[in-house]
């Protein structure tokens, strides 16, 4: 059980309350806390499946992101070790996407005898991403958030950056190659799972177990079709405008500004000029049964 014991009171509960429930279900847990950012990936890189049967990231979704990139980096049997979720964080789209958000209880029932399905990850610049990887206004977004701000009203500093940005953001345009096709846009969201946010839909045809990835492209420009975008986005209707381009690939290369951020499961993982590609198979996760 990897997990942040600097989270809120609220979800050191939910913790607590989750492993002692495993515990009278008769699981043995070994209780590895993080004590900086990048911790988690260390710890996963190091565990074996002699060592346990079955990995929790505990927290949100970087967290997980954490987990994943250790075990994926794992030379010792780690890509073959199963990883469950106890879903801590502000938005919890991949817990969301697998159907894990439904009471402590479940969650226990799922960590102890979910069923085990190997998913795709996509990679970017050689960091790996289980939800999406973005470019553009998203991705500065994201750059722009504060932790601080993050950890005192959750969702909300997402509001808020997103508003900032508007008045901040320049609108480049990026050039990318979708599986040897050229295209252009104003943003783009490279998607592997079809949540974003939450439970906003990016991507409807994105699925985790599918060996491509959805390519999402922004193709207008500007403050007036940004907020047009997260508008339809918020009420569900994003994938039925016209401006709004879907091209499936294995492989998408992205070039814009130099050092432009490219976020990865709401973080910073990357920076322009980008090759991102789908590894299918790539990762046990274990679902509910």
């Amino acid at each position: 059980m990897i997990y942040n014991p600097a989270a809120g009171l609220r979800q050191r509960r939910t913790y607590a309350a989750i492993v002692e429930q495993l515990q009278l279900d008769g699981c043995e847990i070994l209780e590895m806390p993080t004590r900086h950012a990048g911790h988690g990936e260390e710890i996963a890189r190091q565990l074996t499946p002699d060592a346990c049967d079955r990995v929790v990231a505990a927290g949100g979704d970087g967290t997980v992101n954490e987990v994943a990139n250790g075990l994926l980096a794992n030379t010792a049997g780690g890509r073959t070790l199963p990883l469950a979720l106890l879903p801590l964080g502000t938005a919890n789209v991949l817990a969301r996407e697998l159907g894990v958000l439904k009471g402590r209880q479940a969650i226990a029932t799922c960590i102890r005898g979910g069923k085990v399905r190997p998913v795709a990850v996509g990679r970017a610049n050689g960091r790996h991403f289980l939800l999406m990887a973005g470019v553009g206004f998203d991705a500065h977004v994201v750059a722009g958030i504060s932790p601080a701000l993050k950890r005192r009203v959750g969702k909300l500093a997402y509001v808020a950056e997103t508003c900032r940005q508007l008045f901040v953001y320049r609108f480049p345009g990026f050039r990318l190659d979708v599986d040897g096709q050229e295209v252009h846009a104003c943003s783009a969201i490279v998607a592997n799972a079809h949540y974003y946010g939450g439970r906003f839909v990016v991507a409807p045809e994105a699925l985790l177990e599918a060996p491509s990835l959805q390519v999402c492209l922004f193709t207008r420009s500007g403050r007036l079709h940004a907020m047009k975008y997260a508008a339809a986005l918020v009420l569900g209707l994003l994938p039925r405008l016209p401006d709004i381009r879907y091209l499936e690939a294995r492989r998408i290369q992205v070039l814009g500004p130099g050092e432009d951020p490219v976020q990865g499961d709401g973080d910073i993982l990357a920076a322009l000029p980008c090759d991102i590609v789908v590894l299918p198979d790539a990762l046990n996760l274990i679902f509910p049964d």
